[in-house]
């Protein structure tokens, strides 16, 4: 369990059945009192979503998975992500996975780090969720467009081949 605030790396690897080349990633600032829901709220907004009508599951250390359960769907058996805090679940130097629309699989790994951190000296204040305080590389978009009005679904119609 970890006390206190802590990071976590949370890298994209894969996505719409694809990898990804060159991973684009966030470091975010997590409190001892943010549940796993807040996070995945978080990576969602960090990570540049804006149709946040899909699911999302963590596939944590503990063996368990935490998404939201459905009453309709009683076949799948998860842990609802609201009702936990992220603190609770992981240790120092952990590693899970966080899948974002159960369609697609936007596949993240994500790594708790090391060590204790100030938020205000890392953020500037306490915030009241989890946030980005770091990030690096380019984001596609959830659905593959690439311009306006591109339906994401003909690449080779185009001409062009996606790098990841």
């Amino acid at each position: 369990m970890v006390r206190g605030w802590f990071l976590v790396r949370v890298e994209l690897v894969a996505g719409m059945g694809r990898k990804l080349k060159h991973p684009p990633g966030r470091i975010m600032l997590v409190g001892p009192n943010h549940t796993l829901r807040d996070l995945a709220e978080a990576i969602d907004a960090a990570f540049a979503r804006w149709d946040l009508s899909h699911l999302h599951e963590f596939h944590m250390p503990d063996g368990k998975l935490y998404g939201y359960p459905d009453p309709d769907y009683p076949e799948y058996e998860c842990i609802d992500s609201s009702t936990v805090r992220a603190g609770r679940l992981v240790r120092r130097g952990d590693r899970f996975a966080y899948i974002y629309d159960l369609g697609d699989e936007w596949k993240h790994l994500c790594r708790v780090g090391a060590s204790s951190v100030d938020p205000v000296e890392a953020f500037g204040v306490v915030p009241e969720k989890p946030v980005p305080i770091w990030g690096w590389g380019w984001i596609p978009d959830q659905y593959g467009r690439r311009w306006d009005g591109d339906t994401g679904e003909d690449d080779e119609a185009e001409g062009w081949v996606p790098s990841w």
